[in-house]
Order: C-alpha cells, then structure tokens, then sequence
C-alpha cells in the first residue's frame, strides 16, 4: 500500500489534525519503561513493545474521534538514525528494518481506525546531535547527507510525509528538507526554542523559518515548533511577520522549565493540561495557518484532549 496523501497534504488544505503527545516521556515516567538514549524504537522489536505502541496511539486517536478530527500518526522513530543506532547496537540493516516496521504499525493503526479520518503517515526524524544543545554543528551537505539515509527509507515506504523534530539547527533543517526533497516525499521542519524564542543557537524563531525557506526554495511544507512551553515563544509570534503563515503545528511541552532544567530534573512536570489548552487557543489566534494540535515532553493524552476542547474546528469559538 502506498502513500495516500504524499501529494496532497490534508492540512495544507485547512483540515485540523490531531496528533499524539510526549510518547517518551509518557513511556518512561508513567509507563515504567527504560529507554536508553530517550529511544522509543527498539520497542519495534518485540509483541510486547509494539502491543504498548499500538495502546498508546489509540488512547489519542479516540480523542480525535471524539472531536471529529482527522489525526497524524507520527512514526517512533525518532533517534533511529545511524548514530543514535550505533549507540544502541543496531546496524544499518536493523535501522531500516525498525523504519519500516514503524510505518506498518501504523499503517495498521490507519486501516483499523476508519471512523477517524483523514489519518496521515509521518515519518519522524530526531536530530543528529542532542535537540536542546547544537552539539552536532553540521553545514547544510552534511546534514542532508546523515539524514537521506532514514528519508530514503520513508520515501520507500508508505509514508505520507517525514517530519523532523526538535532541532536546533538552521543547517540541520536545510539539510531534512533537501534530502526529503531529492527523495520525492514532503517535508516539515520543527524548530526547538529556548526560554527567550531563540534557537539554541541564539537565533530567533523567524529567522531560522526565513533563512531555511531561503535555502531550500521553500520546499517545506510547513514549519513547526515543538518541545517549548507556549510562554517561551509567544512573544515571538506577537507580529504580523509573513513567516508566521508558514507554522502549521505546534507540539508544546506541559513544562515552563528551561531546556537544562528538564534535562536536570528527575520527575515529571505535567504541568496544567486545562491551561496548556487555553495556551493553544491563543496560538491558533495568531497563527493563521495552524492546523497540527499535539503535545511533547510531559505532555499525555489528557493534554491532547484538553488542546482539542480549545481548538479542534468543532469546538473552537
């Protein structure tokens, strides 16, 4: 089975999409389980694992049947590119095997929830380096270069479109999006920010959007940002700056706590999922083109649903 929307994207044409929450953290903090590196895929790799990626996906696309949404499954593959693999014992044979059985859950997960529609396929890609810390400094070649390999074996599968979270990178982003673009396969970008609405390398939210538009003929489909509380880039969003049209997601994290201070902290911050729901709502305000509701670190399902409440087409004011 191919891919069904590679060409046209459900929310490029207005359509509100929910997605799912901070797979990891819920894993690790409210699931018990250990994932070295902050890696979810190797649970690709038993019946028990895939059985507990399957129960978590489905807790959320029942939230967007309940607000008669459609929903993006994002594949939990996030560290599994080749450097992360290496630290995790898996070749590069084992990787595009993980690869491919992520989309096929979720493939699966697509055809069995028929009465949630649309339902998009996206391959998730991590940074190279650790996403708070621009500790993997790459020009824009060597970025597309690392990250082909994990496109290639997306666009070779029935993705819809791959998505690349938590960088901090103008170069790393450059990099996706040109590697998705010579595979054939849309691509969206989400840009980590710090406390201030920078990058972690000191450059502000539309800068990086502006800059990465400029450097790939503004071959994304869409930008978004992810794994920053609503307060840490509002700020940057109070203009009427054109970049703006080109956030289509946002997945936000429960916590106010800066980058270092979640890597510090050994309990989970789940913040408020009622407030971070009214955060939302104020995003969708200014952001004309915001169309992917979902959550990151501490965040859960309850959080989703509260994003929904505020935002989904159905229920929004």
């Amino acid at each position: 089975m191919g891919a069904i929307y590679r060409n046209a994207l459900p929310q490029m044409d207005g359509t509100d999409l929910l997605t799912d929450s901070g797979l990891e953290t819920t894993l690790i903090f409210l699931e018990g389980v250990d994932l070295p590196c902050f890696a979810a895929y190797p649970l690709l790799d038993s019946v028990a694992g895939r059985r507990q990626l399957q129960a978590y996906f489905r807790r959320h696309l029942a939230i967007a049947f309940d607000h008669g949404t459609g929903y993006l499954l994002e594949a939990p593959t996030w560290r599994a590119s080749r450097d992360w693999g290496e630290q995790l014992g898996h070749d590069r044979d084992d990787l595009a095997r993980l690869n491919a059985q992520a989309i096929a859950l979720l493939t699966d997960l697509r055809r069995e929830a028929q009465s949630v529609s649309p339902i998009v396929v996206s391959g998730n890609i991590g940074p190279r380096g650790d996403g708070y810390r621009p500790d993997t400094a790459m020009r824009a070649e060597a970025a597309q270069a690392y990250h082909a390999e994990q496109v290639g074996w997306f666009a070779d599968s029935a993705a819809d479109m791959v998505s690349a979270f938590t960088l901090s990178t103008v170069n790393e982003g450059v990099g996706v999006i040109r590697a998705a673009t010579a595979a054939g396969i849309p691509s969206v970008v989400a840009y980590t920010v710090e406390t201030d609405g920078n990058l972690p390398d000191g450059t502000p939210l539309g800068d990086a959007i502006e800059k990465t538009d400029d450097m790939t003929a503004g071959a994304a489909a869409y930008f978004m940002v992810n794994c920053a509380h609503p307060e840490h880039f509002r700020g940057a969003l109070e203009t009427d700056a054109a970049w703006l049209a080109r956030i289509g997601g946002i997945r936000a994290n429960a916590s106010r706590m800066s980058h270092a201070e979640l890597d510090a902290s050994e309990v989970l911050d789940d913040g408020n999922p009622a407030e971070l729901g009214r955060d939302y709502a104020i995003l969708k305000r200014l952001l004309p083109n915001l169309r992917v509701f979902g959550g990151c670190c501490g965040t859960d399902h309850r959080h989703v649903d509260a994003i929904a409440d505020c935002c989904a087409a159905r229920h929004a004011a």
